[in-house]
């Protein structure tokens, strides 16, 4: 069943059995008339069991009662004005009020509220006018505290344990009308922003807006909360207080040193490489300079080896053979011959 259904089938067949048993008797020291239960200040420390199921207002103001039974408050399927101020209810159960969907008005203020959940107005789709002021000890209310609630035009949260509010629990209320804020110790840091900037942007004003006041922090001591809204962005948003200033020079620190460490291991990187490199070229040149001496030691032996062979082809003696006696006849004479010869030599 989702939050804002009515009672099932079962319900009702439990509530008409029940309606059988009850008939319609008036509580004791109570007073009922046409469909109108009033119990006003009678001394009740726990809620009266017989009231006919016709009920369509039940007064039960100005007594001691300390909680709502949802198993007899239920029964009554018809009511739409329930009045509980100033008594002594401490909490409100899940699906307390599920069996009185057709409920209008509401009223549970000056009690001992502690806590509201979620699910305590789930099924109130009808609610018009809720009261929950005059409880100090309610110190929160859940985001969808009212998310059924759709009906709602008139809502009191004054003088309450009130501190903060979510801004997503008034996005289910586009009829709200009338809303009280006064009273409570309204504490205006950076968590409360989000329901200053809110107030102004859906232009809900309370109607007691100058008397709903900041009481946290100094600077705001005093200032109507529909008011806080600028203030608040320049604290929470473009003002650095002194934590933020330590946190940026942590931020700057950090990265200096990460910086320093960096450029410090890449100069270790670069100092090795140029290590090896030099190393290389060391070796390279002293190979370079090996080869270089080997062939100055062997260029000299070869240079006489080809000079002493120079020498030798030209220096050697010529011989005079003489030719084969066939052709002696044709040569001409030794004189010819001899000046050949020292042609030749000296040539």
């Amino acid at each position: 069943m989702s939050l804002a259904s009515g009672p099932g089938p079962g319900w009702l067949l439990f509530s008409f059995g029940m309606g059988l048993v009850s008939g319609s008797k008036c509580p004791n020291n109570c007073l009922c008339q046409a469909q109108e239960v009033i119990c006003t200040a009678k001394q009740l420390t726990e809620y009266p069991l017989d009231i006919p199921l016709n009920t369509r207002r039940l007064f039960l103001n100005e007594n001691r009662i300390t909680s709502l039974p949802a198993m007899h408050l239920g029964l009554l399927s018809d009511l739409v004005y329930l009045d509980c101020q100033k008594n002594w209810i401490r909490e409100v159960m899940d699906y307390t009020f599920i069996g009185v969907f057709k409920l209008i008005y509401l009223d549970l203020s000056s009690n001992n509220l502690t806590s509201i959940s979620p699910f305590t107005f789930s099924v109130l789709s009808n609610l018009v006018q809720l009261n929950i002021a005059n409880n100090p000890h309610l110190l929160s209310l859940h985001k969808f505290t009212f998310a059924n609630t759709t009906s709602l035009r008139y809502l009191d949260l004054r003088n309450t344990g009130l501190q903060t509010l979510d801004s997503a629990a008034f996005h289910h209320l586009p009829v709200l009308e009338t809303l009280f804020l006064s009273g409570n110790p309204w504490k205006c840091n950076c968590s409360f922003l989000d329901f200053a900037i809110f107030l102004i942007v859906s232009h809900m004003d309370p109607s007691d807006d100058l008397n709903a006041t900041c009481v946290e922090p100094t600077e705001l001591t005093g200032w109507p909360i529909t008011r806080v809204g600028n203030p608040l962005r320049y604290m929470c948003i473009t003002h650095l207080d002194h934590k933020d200033y330590f946190f940026l020079l942590l931020i700057g620190f950090g990265i200096f040193a990460a910086g320093t460490v960096a450029a410090w291991l890449t100069g270790v990187c670069a100092v090795l490489y140029q290590n090896t490199r030099r190393k290389s070229s060391e070796e390279d040149e002293d190979e370079a300079g090996t080869r270089v001496e080997v062939s100055r030691r062997f260029q000299p032996r070869r240079a006489r080896s080809r000079s002493s062979l120079n020498l030798f082809s030209c220096q050697r003696p010529l011989s005079y053979v003489p030719p084969p006696g066939s052709l002696l006849s044709l040569l001409p004479s030794p004189s010819h011959h001899l000046g050949a010869v020292i042609e030749i030599e000296t040539y």
